[in-house]
């Protein structure tokens, strides 16, 4: 199953960088980007830290995707 996310609007709604996020959850920002384009689904771990750091549920950053 393929995740679709909220992180860009969730990063654009607090006036972040990529580098910021990057930086507060001590990843590259080539990580970042992955992420956010759809192309890297992040680690549970790192879907956690992505969650704390937004101060939210992972269920409200992660979609399922359905496949066409």
């Amino acid at each position: 199953m393929k995740l679709g996310n909220h992180i860009k609007a969730r990063r654009q709604d607090r006036g972040w960088t990529q580098k910021d996020l990057a930086e507060a959850l001590s990843v590259s920002r080539q990580t970042v980007i992955a992420i956010e384009g759809g192309r890297y689904d992040p680690s549970l771990p790192l879907a956690f830290a992505i969650a704390g750091v937004f101060e939210c549920r992972i269920e409200d950053l992660f979609y399922p995707v359905e496949k066409p």
